[in-house]
């Protein structure tokens, strides 16, 4: 594919054209000539769209699609597809399918599933064995068949060892640990975060504590071992806090936060709606402007949609025994404008391939194309008719929002929302 895109404006605070309004010039895979007025050449198209903008692709740091095993959630393929939609070029798959990613021949698989697709999928291997938190899973074999970190997701690792030792391993062969924080004996029965509205709803509470204490308890195993941890979706401010502490201290740590716990909180479940029972729960107004202030200050590495399929049969039930999670690839450049500013939104939304150790490809003459179009100044509101995943699970429908995605280019494929 021959391509001119006119008139956008790029924005990549690294870049020697942030901010400025260009034309780039693409043949197939390679961005050919960027620069003001460029001439229409033979053979090439042009697009254009009013308010252009492009970035670096972004890059979603846990995804879940349910394949193998869940294919009514999500399929491999059709995920691919939303998420490119949704300005994403490259997914970080996580391993709870069904069997769990736990060994080299399913991270083949997945992998093999996503050949075609203009959007790359990298999968994140279980650090256990089943995701049990008993016996660390193949992870030097995964790692060689291309997973880029190992973690079970949604899951505390309850033994201190198990983590101490896969922080110790991966060392060998420059590994990436991801550990969930949220203490099981604290968190108990809850289903939402403890508070006020837990109990005028008359639900049980989980309180804040029972991530904190998982998240001291990792950073001083990072300290001990000297090894590198990355903590997703944090939810608290006494998280945000001890992290901040920490990287301070000079420990390796990173960490990610869900758009949802930026945008929403705990009051949204009055009316029991099950597509708001998310783990880590929502919490109060307070620890959401502490994940702000966090994301601002580069507290917070990455923003992720942590987007989770759940079938319909799961959520269309008591809140109490429905299953948590919320899609959200379709959602969060929208909801994201909402709370933060452009930039730090794009900062956060491609900064996840440097800390999975991912080439990223700099918008410049000679590089591969891997590009996010979207425009940043349209308000509107988010609907259950904007979704595109196979499952309907979000917590955003009627959520105002701010900004579209246009498309993406990757792979030498122009996919447009």
């Amino acid at each position: 594919m021959k391509i001119i895109i006119r008139a956008a404006k790029i924005i990549d605070s690294k870049n020697p054209f942030h901010n400025q309004v260009v034309d780039i010039q693409i043949n197939q895979n390679r961005f050919e000539k960027i620069g003001k007025n460029l001439p229409l050449e033979k053979d090439y198209e042009e697009f254009s769209h009013p308010g252009l903008h492009l970035s670096q692709g972004w890059f979603d740091s846990s995804v879940s699609f349910g394949e193998p095993g869940y294919e009514d959630c999500e399929t491999i393929p059709h995920g691919l597809t939303v998420a490119a939609k949704s300005g994403f070029t490259g997914i970080a798959l996580q391993p709870h399918t069904f069997p769990i990613l736990d060994h080299q021949a399913l991270i083949r698989f997945v992998q093999q599933k996503a050949q075609g697709c203009s959007t790359e999928l990298f999968p994140i291997g279980a650090m256990t064995k089943n995701s049990e938190g008993k016996d660390l899973a193949e992870l030097f074999d995964m790692k060689n068949a291309g997973a880029i970190a190992f973690g079970d997701y949604k899951k505390n690792c309850t033994n201190s060892n198990v983590l101490k030792i896969a922080l110790q391993y991966v060392q060998d062969f420059d590994g990436l640990v991801m550990a969930y924080c949220e203490d099981p004996m604290v968190k108990g029965k809850g289903i939402v975060h403890e508070g006020v509205v837990a109990t005028q709803l008359g639900l049980k509470g989980i309180p804040a504590i029972a991530e904190e204490l998982m998240v001291a308890r990792n950073l001083a195993l990072v300290a001990y071992t000297g090894g590198q941890l990355h903590i997703p979706t944090v939810s608290s401010a006494g998280s945000v806090a001890l992290i901040r502490d920490a990287k301070a201290k000079g420990i390796a740590v990173t960490c990610s936060v869900a758009v949802h716990h930026l945008v929403l909180t705990e009051e949204t479940l009055t009316d029991f709606d099950t597509n708001f029972k998310i783990s880590p729960p929502l919490r109060s107004e307070h620890d959401r402007m502490a994940l702000i202030a966090g994301v601002l200050d580069d507290t917070i590495d990455l923003i992720t949609s942590d987007h989770t399929p759940v079938s319909i049969e799961d959520k269309n039930v008591e809140f109490d025994i429905a299953k948590e999670g919320t899609i959200g690839l379709e959602s969060t450049f929208g909801a994201l404008l909402t709370v933060l500013p452009l930039e730090k939104t794009i900062e956060k939304l491609t900064a996840a391939r440097t800390i999975f150790n991912i080439k990223s490809t700099p918008i410049c003459e000679g590089n591969d194309v891997n590009i996010t179009l979207f425009t940043p100044d349209s308000d509107w509101t988010f609907t259950a008719q904007h979704i595109l995943s196979t499952s309907k699970n979000s917590a955003f429908i009627n959520q105002s929002m701010k900004g579209r995605v246009i498309g993406t280019y990757h792979q030498g494929i122009l996919t447009l929302a």
